[in-house]
C-alpha cells in the first residue's frame, strides 16, 4: 500500500486540477532548503550534455542531499526549475518525465519552471532549487 503524503495539496474549489505539479502545498515539520543543483555528479563533473540526462542527475543530487537531513522525495514541497532552453525542455518531456518518476516518483509538489539566458556553469542546462518539509 502506498504511503499517504505527509502534506496537504491545495487546489481551490472550482479550479481545474493541476497536472504535473501542485497549485500549493501545506506542510508542518523540519524545513530543509536546497540551493540550486545542476546536472553534474558529486565530484562536480558533467557526465552528459543531454538535457534529460542532466535533469536526472540534478534530481538525483537533490534526493541525495535531502537524505542527509533524513528526508525522502515525498517530503519535497516545492521545486523551482531554471532551464536554458524551454524548447529542449518541451521536446524532451517524455524523457524528463521518466527521469522525474524514476527519481521522485509520482509526487508532484508546487513547481515553477523559468527559462534563463544562462547558468553559472556553462555546460549546465538545468538548475533546480528544492524546499522540503520532513514531518515531525
Amino acid at each position: 500500500m502506498a504511503e499517504q503524503s505527509p502534506h496537504e495539496f491545495l487546489n481551490p474549489k472550482g479550479w481545474k486540477p493541476a497536472v504535473g505539479y501542485a497549485n500549493g502545498v501545506a506542510a508542518r515539520g523540519k524545513m530543509v532548503f536546497l540551493g540550486g543543483h545542476i546536472g553534474w555528479n558529486g565530484q562536480q563533473e558533467f557526465e552528459t550534455d543531454d538535457f534529460a540526462g542532466q535533469v536526472r542527475q540534478t534530481l538525483d543530487n537533490i534526493v541525495t542531499v535531502l537524505a542527509e537531513a533524513g528526508g525522502r522525495p515525498e517530503h519535497i514541497v516545492r521545486l523551482t526549475w531554471y532551464v536554458t532552453s524551454k524548447r529542449e525542455y518541451l521536446d524532451g518531456m517524455r524523457e524528463v518525465g521518466r527521469a522525474y518518476r524514476d527519481t521522485i516518483g509520482k509526487h508532484f509538489p508546487a513547481m515553477a519552471l523559468v527559462q534563463v539566458v544562462a547558468l553559472v556553469e556553462d555546460r549546465a542546462k538545468v538548475e533546480i532549487e528544492a524546499t522540503a518539509v520532513i514531518p515531525d
